[in-house]
């Protein structure tokens, strides 16, 4: 195996400094949740997560806040995810594909308008 240079440690923190940005949070526009408990993880929330990351990094969008949760309590409708954008009610997208991340990420993400046929709920839920 080939010794890493200080250039090629350099790219990997530049790399990984980006992804950890979007995981914690700064300056975002877009807030998109994951939703990783057991029955998404086990309905294939990793891919999800996966193909959202691919879709930032393909297009270079600096404003997206990646984060995940756990169960959502519709396990019937994983893999799931929410998307907040500010000054709007949160959406939330179920029997995810990363086809329809794609999907999601290019009409909602950018373009500004959800996609009502992958859409589960519009809101905030409450309590009691």
């Amino acid at each position: 195996m080939q010794k890493l240079t200080v250039e090629d440690l350099k790219k990997i923190k530049e790399k990984r400094s980006d992804e950890i940005r979007l995981r914690e949070g700064g300056p975002y526009k877009y807030r998109i949740t994951v939703h990783m408990g057991t029955c998404g993880i086990a309905a294939g929330a990793r891919n999800i997560l996966s193909a959202l990351m691919d879709n930032i990094e393909k297009k270079g969008t600096k404003e997206v806040l990646v984060a995940t949760s756990g169960c959502a309590g519709l396990c019937s409708r994983e893999p799931m995810m929410t998307v907040e954008i500010q000054g709007s009610a949160p959406v939330k997208y179920g029997d995810l594909t990363g086809d329809k991340v794609n999907k999601i990420f290019e009409e909602h993400i950018l373009g500004g308008r959800s996609i009502k046929e992958y859409l589960i709920g519009k809101g905030h839920e409450t309590v009691g």
